[in-house]
């Protein structure tokens, strides 16, 4: 198969690259033609991701395991080819960051309820959520740039910086990189992925909308109907991208190995053990956080911890609310109110595990990967990015995969969002501490908010007997 048709325009002009083609398509098939009875989703990305690894060192093998891999013919053929469905995914994902923002934000605050003391809950519960996921992302970096995640040998800068078309970040300081965030033009923020602009931009639409509605619901009604039908339609399109994810698993996984060899399977590793870490120093901090508003941590923990393994196996924040309200009202003494709004607006933004640790350990990833240094001007903006943009990444599977692309696109990085596909190929690994963050992160949000607007019952949270089936009126 040697002409120009084959070799430059087909791309397969070898007959391993024909032979790994029909086996990844033959995987693929056996993958979708699993039972959903015995096999869930979380069972077939697991299985996606031994596969994916097996195919990978399987195209090493055959090469003979090269120093260079990507300059056999049939190793750059396969793994382009390859790009093609793990490339094709993430693509989609995406495509779907400027509408699932914008949508969120507007969402939530024209659903808002009435309330007495809404106007103080909603500030609290804001404040103490950005400054909780900001100390995540701080985390996440430091401990990303310790243990140098993503950082490869020469010949791995090369291979990724030869993959990689993007542009090199410029030096700007930080009063022009605060100014950048916010927008004068909201399509031109669209067309850049401003993440944060669109956020505020979003957040003032919903403010203007909900006032609105106060006098002119009749006019407005419209407007709250298109977006709540919106927000119905963005997390359809998400729900039907992400199902397909163990069938991209398989060639993301699978190209990294092929085109980086076995180094690429240890830096995985080193990029599991640091986020696994840092969520263990996340949890110290949320325990320092609640004693510093005169909560007794070991107390907390204890009560909580049939929660965080629920959260930690079951790998779903939403799964487990009915568990953290429960937890929250009946064994830590928390109002209804608070648990209610606090509980469930931690399913959906602000999460420190999904939303915080992980897009900060990925930008780390990237710009190690890539040779750019993470200076103080990306660290500032890093921080203030991910902050700010987690309370838009809301309310469907794969926030993790979402907020990471929101990260780097809002940093100036989405160039290199390529580079996180090894990541993305074991996101179950690494999935289940995230939850767990996020869940009992939503726990420590609620007990600080309620112990500042004085209505949390002291009484039930110091009782250790208190279980779920308690009455918070015995207390009174």
């Amino acid at each position: 198969m040697n002409s120009v048709f084959f070799e430059q325009f087909l791309m397969i002009s070898d007959l391993k690259t024909v032979g790994f083609l029909v086996t990844l398509l033959v995987i693929l098939f056996l993958i979708n033609m699993l039972p959903k009875k015995k096999f869930n989703f979380s069972a077939k990305v697991m299985i996606a991701t031994v596969i994916g690894l097996i195919l990978g060192l399987g195209i090493q093998y055959v090469a003979g395991f090269p120093e260079n891999p990507m300059d056999l013919v049939f190793v750059k053929e396969t793994t382009l080819w390859y790009s093609l469905l793990g490339g094709g995914f993430i693509s989609l994902i995406r495509m779907l960051v400027i509408p699932l923002v914008m949508v969120s934000i507007i969402h939530v605050i024209i659903n808002m309820k009435e309330d007495a003391n809404l106007g103080s809950l909603v500030k609290r519960s804001l404040i103490v959520t950005l400054a909780m996921v900001a100390i995540s992302v701080g985390v996440g970096i430091f401990l990303g740039e310790i243990f140098q995640v993503g950082k490869v040998s020469t010949n791995g800068l090369e291979i990724a910086l030869t993959n990689n078309t993007g542009k090199i970040r410029e030096m700007s300081n930080i009063v022009d990189t605060l100014k950048a965030l916010i927008p004068s033009n909201p399509v031109e923020a669209m067309v850049k992925l401003n993440i944060v602009g669109l956020v505020i931009f979003s957040a003032i639409v919903g403010v203007a909308a909900k006032r609105m509605s106060k006098k002119y619901m009749n006019i407005v009604k419209p407007f709250f109907d298109l977006i709540n039908a919106f927000q119905k339609i963005i997390v359809s399109m998400a729900m039907s991208i992400i199902r397909w994810m163990p069938l991209a698993v398989v060639p993301l996984l699978a190209n990294t190995i092929a085109q980086k060899g076995i180094g690429a399977i240890a830096e995985v590793g080193k990029f599991i053990a640091v986020l696994y870490l840092a969520t263990a120093i996340m949890f110290v901090i949320q325990m320092i956080a609640v004693a510093f508003f005169g909560l007794n941590p070991f107390i907390y923990v204890k009560k909580s911890i049939s929660l965080m393994i629920l959260a930690f196996t079951s790998r779903s924040s939403v799964g487990c609310l009915p568990v953290t309200i429960s937890t929250l009202t009946n064994k830590l003494g928390v109002s209804e109110s608070t648990a209610s709004f606090v509980a469930s607006f931690g399913t959906t933004a602000g999460m420190q595990g999904c939303a915080g640790i992980f897009p900060a350990l990925t930008i780390v990833f990237v710009t190690n990967m890539s040779g750019q240094p993470l200076d103080i001007t990306l660290i500032v903006m890093s921080i203030i990015v991910v902050a700010i943009s987690s309370l838009g990444i809301a309310g469907i599977p794969g926030t993790a995969t979402m907020a990471a692309s929101v990260a780097l696109s809002g940093t100036g990085l989405a160039s290199l969002f390529p580079l996180i596909n090894p990541i993305l190929a074991i996101d179950p690994i690494i999935d289940m501490p995230r939850t767990m963050l996020n869940v009992i992160g939503s726990v420590t949000n609620a007990l600080m908010v309620d112990k500042s607007l004085g209505s949390l019952n002291q009484k039930i949270y110091q009782d250790m007997k208190v279980g779920n089936e308690v009455n918070s009126s015995d207390y009174e």
